[in-house]
């Protein structure tokens, strides 16, 4: 059912040689980069017409035009199953709590008598919002990018979505609900490398977007790094991922219906268990047999998800070398089901967002925590976050000094100037103060 990977009884190895041992999805953006490059340049040189085109190509629909109607965003929400409605409430309700609390305020720092250096935050002027619409939809990823981009104070906020046949052509209606629930009326049925090109060079129908967010399949990550530069992205989002970090203590059924719940999004999508417990093992590869035989995509996701090489059951001497694992791992989602979980937790460095103890399920974060679930992936949690207000934000320094302010500090930019080979820019601060001294040096305080 799932491989198992033993790192007991020998010293763990460190950096990339731990790393290499454990279990990753095969995810080769680099190689797709050169298949989206036509197309994304296609979107630049033909605009609309060429979204037309590849709507009729990859999603087998004919389109006259690529924006969605507000009548049908409007009728969306109407139609809209009132306890989905109800569920995705609660859900912008409970982002909104936790996303306005990241805001951040101007601050002034008083460097030296008049000197000062200011830190104003200033949202991006306009994002695109990709939401997937493949094996599954996601109005919850509507939530999760348009409330951090809302709270943060972005202006212009505009969403692709991929058309769908059995819809006329439109989005899923449900992502159509989403975003008139939200009040995200510029909404486009577009997916793919071809969306994220209309947002980083615009067309007659989209204007282009400072920065695209949101997760999507291994197409919209190439697009993401072939403009990275050209436009801000979050992150190029790869498979899903789970990881455990559990103990003796930790209940088999839930382990395992959580390694479940993210197998089902994707035959790439990994489950990783790290354990000093072989009986927990055991009893979790247990569980999962009944446990899959119960849900749904058995057979062309969560099975193949399972037993592909992203996902295993690694065996390890104590908590502390678990924590060594999951730390090299750096999982998207990772759950701690130990003894003392929330202690175990704070000390983790690497992960996307992390889940303390029985009660606290990767599918709560999905949807209904508060939390963000747009989410590094493949390992990038050692280096980069999740979703926030932050992502929307830029920091800009602004420096006020006085005259007398600058002659303090002056004889130091100049020797630092000199010192790097950089005579003009001392001379920029000399002028200043020209004909003060009658030697033309710069002024010591």
């Amino acid at each position: 059912m799932i491989s198992r990977i033993d790192l007991r009884g020998d010293a763990l190895p460190t950096g990339g040689a731990l790393r290499d041992l454990l279990p990753r999805a095969e995810f080769d953006v680099e190689a797709a980069l050169e298949k989206v490059r036509p197309i994304c340049e296609d979107v630049h040189h033909r605009g609309d017409a060429a979204l037309i085109d590849y709507a009729e190509r990859f999603d087998g629909v004919t389109l006259d035009q690529v924006r969605v109607p507000a009548a049908a965003l409007t009728r969306a929400l109407q139609e809209l199953d009132p306890a989905v409605r109800a569920g995705l409430e609660e859900s912008v309700r409970r982002a909104r709590i936790v996303h306005r609390e990241q805001r951040r305020t101007t601050h002034t720092t008083q460097v030296a008598p008049g000197g000062t250096v200011t830190e104003k935050w200033v949202p991006v002027g306009r994002v695109g919002l990709y939401a997937p619409g493949g094996r599954s939809v996601y109005p919850s990823s509507v939530v999760m990018n348009a409330v951090p981009a809302q709270e943060a104070g972005v202006e212009s906020i505009a969403l692709a979505s991929p058309p769908q046949k059995e819809f006329g052509g439109l989005p899923h209606p449900t992502i159509l609900a989403a975003c008139a629930l939200l009040g995200v009326d510029e909404v486009y049925a577009a997916g793919g490398a071809q969306a994220v090109a209309m947002f980083a060079y615009g067309t007659e129908s989209c204007a282009p977007a400072d920065m695209v967010t949101g997760p999507g399949n291994i197409w919209v990550a190439a697009a993401k790094r072939y403009f990275t530069g050209r436009i801000g992205i979050d992150t190029e989002a790869g498979p899903t991922e789970i990881a455990v970090l559990a103990d003796a203590t930790a209940d088999p059924a839930h382990v395992a219906a959580d390694l479940i719940s993210q197998a089902e999004h994707d035959p790439l999508a990994a489950a990783v268990l790290v354990t000093d417990s072989a009986e927990l093992a055991d009893a979790v590869e247990r569980e999962l047999e009944p446990q899959i035989a119960a849900t749904k995509h058995v057979d062309d996701r969560v099975l193949p998800a399972l037993r592909g090489k992203q996902s295993a059951i690694v065996l390890v001497d104590g908590v502390e070398e678990g924590l060594r694992v999951v730390d090299a791992y750096g999982a998207e989602h990772l759950e701690v089901q130990t003894a003392d979980a929330a202690a175990v937790a704070q000390r983790v460095r690497n992960a996307g967002a992390i889940f303390v103890g029985p009660w606290s399920p990767v599918s709560l974060g999905d949807y209904c925590a508060g939390s963000n679930h747009v989410l590094p992936t493949g390992g990038c949690a050692c280096h980069s976050s999740g979703l926030s207000v932050q992502s929307f934000l830029r920091g800009i320094h602004i420096v006020d000094y006085t005259r007398e302010a600058l002659a303090e500090v002056a004889h130091h930019v100049v020797t630092l100037a000199e010192a790097e080979d950089l005579p003009a820019h001392g001379a920029a601060v000399r002028v200043r103060f020209a004909g003060e001294n009658g030697d033309g040096k710069a002024p010591r305080p």
